[in-house]
């Protein structure tokens, strides 16, 4: 049985036709991964589902609840705390009901919720804390009119989370997102026990959550089964089919018009069968070419083995130290990927580098022959009411690619710009659009230095396939702030990582900085655990009373009575664990796994939280 359900939808917007014939089902425990290209109607159609958006024809039914998280989350006024009341109302209203129903004597709707209630937690405070910060979000006491764009995606994406709805709609979620945050996020998807339907471009992510993937291609969806990596597949095996399909129908076109040119006397009425045939074929829809674009970087020029160098480079707002003493040489093919946590000063490092900001001290030398770009993250150097055409050319009608002319229009073709968006304001383009067009422009500078911030925020996957190959072909050298993990291990030489505390540490890659986090990781949960265990021998915890169990089920009663135990039990499995992470030959050992490990040691600890949470709630109600 579907939860949600889509049938023939269409949606045009002016005379282009979005979509004209999108249906998808989804039901309970699906986890849908949507993909296409930018601009094919991804994000209308999440809109649409969510009844966000109106749509032209075919219908849409929902049996549940559906929650949407769009690329631009609207969080009304108020404080963070505001939001998150909102997102946990249905907690609220689920123990009134159980309170309401209890009052009144209604012992099978109140044996009922109370099933529910055990089910989802009675107490959901702490869980809004732990999501807030998992995320990175804000505090609760901040305005969410003074949050920043990342800020507020964090916050709506904790929104949407906590809501726990049947089904969850999800419009790149790791937008904003640092890579541990990411990791995070990726295991609770795992976990969810609603649908989800997801589109994002973190490929990793695809893989490992969906079940499948629905593809929207020329304005209907395709579904194929299974993973990301049985998608592309599958996807190369049906294009492979389509296109001979479509050959055989060209080749029949040309034998039919060859015999329906002849003369008239050398047909006869019994032929008019072949002169049917041939309209319907014509009448076909044909294959719609699969589009792709080439983005070259290479500038031929012959310059030395260093472009940039660095010595003693700090910088802070304050007292507040974001690097300090940052050493670095960049050579020559060298593609450096900046990470570390929201805030560390990665775009604050870009813009140092490139000289829209003083460094506080330090020494930077750039190799006199090199050109910088840069690209940053707000997508900055398009004044958005210039046409696409203007903004292309720079008001001229020709530009200059590696010592050739050519003209914009056939420019813009070349990256996919149909000539019916010549003469749209930039203003109007989508994300993956106006990063499209900054990256043409990049390519027209030359540069041999990229400073790439965000690079793929709001890319569709094809560009994030381009942008790679681009990159791995660059005969110069590129410095790129980004959380894709995928692109991380296909582009970039070495991993430099802004600790956030004003540390930075270089890395030959990014399963040995992952290794090195999980190592400080687990030291400090044996320094967390020495602690505790030194306190408990000084104070230790008083004996807990036998409680009037009131208003429990026997099934509770017998739960209560377990619970001491059993946590204690879980607790002894999280110092076992604690202390196997803590042993540095854990991480020689090449049959164990240091990172499932470190997620099995988090799954005990959370069900810690939550045992002694369900503990105390059993027994303030035993005692009511």
């Amino acid at each position: 049985m579907h939860t949600l359900f889509a049938q023939g939808v269409e949606k045009a917007w002016g005379n282009r036709l979005i979509l004209r014939d999108v249906s998808m089902g989804v039901s309970p425990g699906d986890r849908v991964g949507l993909v296409g290209p930018n601009g094919c109607g991804k994000s209308t159609f999440l809109s649409i589902l969510a009844g966000r958006e109106p749509h032209d024809g075919g219908r849409v039914v929902t049996d549940g609840r559906v929650v949407f998280l769009p690329q631009i989350p609207e969080l009304g006024q108020g404080t963070v705390d505001d939001a998150m009341k909102l997102a946990t109302a249905w907690h609220a209203d689920l123990l009134a009901r159980w309170q309401q129903a209890l009052d009144s004597g209604d012992d099978r709707a109140a044996a009922a919720l109370q099933d529910e209630l055990d089910l989802k937690g009675w107490e959901i405070g702490h869980e809004v804390d732990a999501m807030l910060d998992r995320l990175a979000a804000p505090g609760r006491e901040q305005p969410v009119s003074g949050l920043s764009g990342g800020e507020r995606r964090r916050v709506a994406l904790a929104r949407a989370l906590l809501q726990r709805p049947d089904v969850l709609l999800l419009d790149e979620p790791t937008n904003h997102l640092d890579a541990e945050t990411v990791d995070w996020l990726q295991a609770w998807m795992e976990n969810y026990s609603g649908a989800l339907v997801l589109v994002t471009h973190d490929r990793y992510l695809l893989e490992a959550v969906a079940t499948r993937i629905v593809e929207i291609e020329d304005g209907v969806a395709v579904p194929y089964e299974g993973s990301y990596a049985d998608y592309l597949i599958a996807r190369a095996e049906r294009q492979a089919a389509l296109q001979r399909a479509e050959d055989r129908r060209l080749a029949m076109i040309r034998q039919e018009a060859e015999w329906a040119s002849r003369s008239p006397a050398a047909r006869s009425t019994k032929q008019r069968a072949r002169l049917d045939r041939l309209e319907v074929l014509r009448d076909q829809r044909p294959l719609k070419a699969q589009e792709t674009f080439s983005l070259e970087f290479e500038t031929g020029l012959k310059m030395g083995q260093t472009l940039l160098e660095a010595h003693g480079l700090s910088k802070g707002f304050g007292e507040r130290v974001l690097f300090e003493d940052l050493d670095l040489t960049l050579l020559r093919g060298e593609r450096i990927g900046v990470v570390g946590p929201n805030g560390a000063g990665k775009s604050t490092l870009m813009k140092v580098l490139c000289g829209l900001l003083e460094r506080d001290k330090g020494t930077l030398s750039i190799s006199p022959r090199v050109t910088v770009g840069l690209l940053d993250q707000h997508r900055t150097g398009l004044t958005l009411t210039d046409t696409v055409f203007e903004a292309a050319g720079g008001g001229n009608d020709r530009v200059e690619i590696r010592g050739h002319w050519v003209h914009v229009a056939g420019f813009l073709q070349r990256f996919l710009f149909k000539r019916q968006v010549f003469d749209q304001q930039v203003g109007a383009l989508s994300g993956g659009e106006r990063a499209r067009l900054l990256m043409a422009r990049l390519m027209l500078q030359g540069a041999n230095l990229l400073l790439l911030d965000e690079p793929t925020n709001d890319l569709d996957l094809m560009t994030l396939r381009v942008l790679e190959e681009a990159l791995l072909a660059f005969d110069g050298s590129a410095l790129i702030v980004t959380h894709d993990r995928a692109f991380l291990d296909r582009a970039c030489t070495s991993i430099l990582h802004l600790r956030g505390d004003g540390g930075v540490t270089r890395y030959a890659s990014r399963q040995q900085l992952q290794a090195a986090e999980q190592a400080r990781a687990a030291q400090e949960v044996e320094q967390r655990a020495a602690v505790r265990r030194a306190q408990e021998q000084k104070s230790p915890p008083p004996e807990r009373k036998r409680r009037d169990r009131k208003r429990l089920s026997f099934n509770e009663t017998r739960e209560l009575e377990g619970l001491p135990d059993a946590l204690e039990a879980l607790e002894q499995a999280v110092e076992d664990l604690e202390g196997r992470l803590s042993d540095p030959a854990t991480y020689r050992d090449p049959n164990v796994d240091p990172a499932a490990l470190t997620a099995q040691l988090e799954a005990l600890q959370t069900q810690v939280t939550e045992g002694w949470a369900r503990w105390e709630a059993l027994s303030e109600r035993a005692e009511g």
